[in-house]
């Protein structure tokens, strides 16, 4: 399937200003927002006064002290509800930086500085889009919006909360996200149960009067592993790769002379799309209830650690994945997608929705999380032209 291209040239369309992109990205990297601990509402107040300016609609929603979501509405007529989403906190700064990871600093073509490719950078280019948009909006009929959220390094919360709330329809996406300015389709997703096993207490001296949880935990870890390689990982997607079972905590025992009476673990599991949640927590039952058969291993799951979500997949015949491609390709040298996260993201949450969408944006994830973090200038300000003509396109009058 191939979608229509705009037949308007190129250059009779408003271009981006690297200037004033590189004001908002040097604000927007000023603000601390790492997570945790977490705190987006000097950034949520900085977006609100940007987009306010341009003629957006702003709410703030504040579903937690200092966690913010910035919501932006442009109405221009009757069509289709188009909308940018990006988060607004980033990882932790950690060590190891060669310049202050808070101040963006320019160098060999390059933006450096906490979040200038996750997701700052992108969402910079998505305000840029915005205003491109603005200003063309005698080429295109329905509501443009814009929703920041908050949260999506650790659990998405502000996501889950955005569509639990009853937004209006969207009907098409675009998730910000560094993939070096290509269209991903789909991403992962993930469940992380912190599983107890049980022991019994004991003096070290006399162990054959107790159980050691450590022991038994050994046990059950090696039946992780095993159906990690047999059965989790057999299981693979043509876009995100191979789904996943491993282990990344371990915590047992509560002094140096007395026999562990509990051993906690937690189990990571990354799923690909069309994999079912409550299938793999199944799973994960009967995988410890194997564990009591063999050994006698006594374990439960705890909880279910909060994470970014499910995994999803929008169809590559889908108008948003066509129009994605096309933008990428005619902005990014050619080299457009699709391809899929190894990680997870938002889009899985406007997916519930019943909104179609893609993830694309500058820089990689391969810088992103890591000291010296950058954006490629040239991806920065292509961003700007890929966003905006996807939004055309699937906005264009008639």
């Amino acid at each position: 399937m191939t979608t229509p291209v705009d037949t308007h040239p190129a250059s009779a369309l408003p271009q981006p200003d690297f200037a004033r992109m590189k004001r908002d990205l040097a604000a927007l990297v000023g603000i601390n927002t790492e997570n945790p601990p977490g705190d987006e509402l000097a950034a949520a107040q900085h977006l609100h006064g940007l987009l306010e300016a341009e003629g957006f609609d702003l709410r703030l929603s504040e579903y937690k002290p200092g966690r913010v979501n910035v919501v932006a509405t442009y109405a221009n007529g009757a069509g289709p509800t188009f909308a940018f989403n990006t988060h607004i906190d980033t990882v932790p700064a950690g060590e190891g930086w060669r310049t202050d990871p808070f101040v963006l600093t320019e160098a060999d073509g390059k933006l450096y500085g906490r979040g200038s490719c996750d997701a700052k950078g992108p969402m910079a280019a998505m305000i840029e889009a915005c205003r491109l948009l603005v200003a063309a909006r005698d080429r295109w009929s329905g509501t443009l919006m814009a929703v920041f959220t908050a949260d999506e390094e650790i659990a998405s919360e502000g996501a889950k909360h955005y569509v639990a709330h009853h937004p209006p329809r969207i009907d098409f996406a675009v998730i910000g996200e560094p993939t070096s300015n290509c269209a991903y389709t789909a991403h992962k997703g993930s469940l992380r149960p912190l599983v107890r096993v049980h022991g019994v207490t004991a003096h070290s001296g006399t162990p054959h009067l107790g159980e050691n949880a450590i022991y038994r935990a050994g046990q059950l870890l090696g039946l992780v592993e095993h159906h990690h390689e047999n059965v989790v990982k057999c299981r693979c997607h043509d876009l995100v790769g191979s789904a996943s079972l491993t282990v990344t905590r371990i915590h047992g025992g509560h002094a140096d002379n007395v026999l562990p009476g509990a051993c906690d673990l937690l189990l990571d599991r990354r799923m690909v799309p069309g994999e079912d949640e409550a299938d793999v927590k199944a799973e994960i039952d009967q995988l410890l209830a194997l564990a009591q058969e063999k050994f006698g291993v006594r374990a439960e799951v705890l909880e279910y650690k909060a994470t970014t979500g499910g995994a999803t997949e929008t169809a590559l015949a889908e108008p948003i994945v066509q129009a994605s491609l096309a933008a990428c390709r005619e902005h990014n040298h050619g080299e457009a997608g699709p391809y899929g996260f190894q990680g997870g993201c938002d889009l899985v949450h406007f997916r519930s929705l019943g909104t179609t969408g893609t993830v694309i944006g500058p820089g990689t994830l391969a810088v992103a999380h890591k000291p010296d973090e950058f954006v490629p200038i040239d991806e920065f300000i292509a961003a700007a032209r890929i966003y905006r003509d996807i939004a055309l396109q699937m906005m264009k009058k008639g």
